[in-house]
């Protein structure tokens, strides 16, 4: 049993939450594949209800005509054809109209002439001489196992195993056992496996979500970088999402909660919030430095000492605001946890080592900048204008009193 989703993310319902489809062209190669996975599946801690719509072990009547006794009889092979579609294939004979509706008329034999093999023998074709035949004489009949079933994805027969996650296991351990059977079972290029549904958009977040987070830094870095007009204090005030992004995992890691899309999105909430803490320090340390000229161990000092309880105060307000998300119960509970979870691990940790991490990661960049500042106005300065003022402090070149005449 599970419950209906009004909105399923995967697109798919199924047995299970979680569906894994395999692929190929020859439905018998895809049978005896589908159950070696299944059977591997099974045996898998991380995954319980192993289910599958393989239906494969219908009973199937193989009828063979047999030629040279129908010939004796001088019965053609259509003829036999046509009476099994006429007892069997449901043909339409005739439509019935009315006023307003019509009705159409089905050939069939009798219901109690349908529930096995022995209906042949009640059946009869006529034969050349106008003798009437049992069909049973004219066939051999088989019975043997064939699909009640065949599923297509793709345009090619395809089976699913959908499954659920044991107690205590995330989606990526379940996907990583089912990508070690893979290995395991070496099943042939012209099968082909994929998974389906919530598991298939679990993978594509998982694709996305390095990108999205990159894209966002990357922005950030761009507006960073052209409002203080330098390409190495961004990377300061970057530096402080570490300490949010590890105390997100931390506190989730502890909890025992998967690293979600809505856990993701914490993350992605916490690089707006904690980099105002680096904004607020940076700022008011490179206006110190300017103004007063203080070097940059003293502005950052200035600038933890008078930004402390601004930023207490903001990252407090932020951090209150999210424990109700983390610790609340109730219907719908289990998508706001890992929100708040993400936000309250994240600024914890961010705040007690924001003041401490970043003034020495400023005083660091800001020697490297100071280098590479120097290092363009040695190569900006002409060797000329150098040379004559070496010449010109050298001793015997006395400099002339002013308004001497040289």
């Amino acid at each position: 049993m599970q419950a209906a989703q009004d909105i399923t993310i995967g697109a798919r319902l199924n047995k299970t939450q979680f569906q894994y489809t395999l692929n190929d062209a020859d439905p018998g190669e895809l049978n005896h594949w589908a159950t070696l996975f299944l059977d591997k599946l099974k045996a898998s801690p991380s995954i319980v209800d192993v289910a599958t719509d393989q239906l494969n072990a219908a009973p199937m009547l193989d009828v063979t005509i047999k030629r040279d006794v129908a010939s004796s009889y001088g019965i053609l092979p259509y003829m036999i054809d046509n009476t099994l579609d006429d007892a069997f294939g449901q043909r339409i004979v005739s439509t019935i109209y009315t006023t307003l509706q019509q009705y159409h008329v089905i050939l069939e034999v009798e219901p109690k002439f349908q529930y096995g093999p022995e209906a042949l023998r009640s059946i009869y074709v006529k034969s050349a001489s106008g003798q009437q035949v049992p069909i049973s004489t004219l066939v051999d009949s088989v019975i043997k196992v064939a699909p009640l079933v065949v599923d297509h994805q793709g345009q090619f027969p395809s089976i699913t195993i959908s499954f659920n996650l044991a107690p205590g296991a995330a989606i990526g351990e379940a996907v990583n056992a089912i990508q070690r059977v893979e290995k395991e079972l070496h099943p042939p290029l012209s099968l082909q496996t994929s998974f389906q549904g919530n598991a298939q958009a679990f993978g594509a977040s998982l694709k996305s979500t390095p990108i999205l987070i990159a894209a966002s830094l990357f922005v950030i870095y761009l507006i960073l970088g052209i409002l203080y007009e330098s390409v190495i204090h961004p990377v300061t005030i970057i530096s402080t999402l570490r300490s949010a992004g590890v105390g997100a995992l931390l506190l989730l890691m502890a909890v025992h909660i998967d690293l979600s899309v809505i856990a993701v999105v914490g993350l992605i909430l916490l690089i707006g919030i904690v980099k105002k803490n680096g904004i607020m320090l940076i700022d008011l340390a490179q206006g110190v430095e300017h103004s007063q000229g203080l070097p940059a161990e003293q502005s950052i000092y200035q600038a933890c000492v008078l930004r402390f309880r601004p930023i207490l105060m903001t990252t407090m307000a932020a951090l209150l605001g999210a424990v109700p998300l983390m610790v609340g119960t109730g219907t719908g509970s289990e998508i706001r946890q890992p929100l708040g979870y993400a936000i309250v691990g994240g600024l914890a940790l961010s705040q007690i080592l924001t003041l401490y991490t970043t003034p020495v990661i400023y005083i660091y960049f800001d020697r490297l900048q100071a280098w590479m500042l120097s290092g363009r106005r040695r190569q900006a300065t002409p060797s000329h204008v150098v040379s004559v003022a070496a010449d010109a402090c050298s001793p015997g070149h006395a400099l002339a009193p002013p308004g001497a005449k040289t």
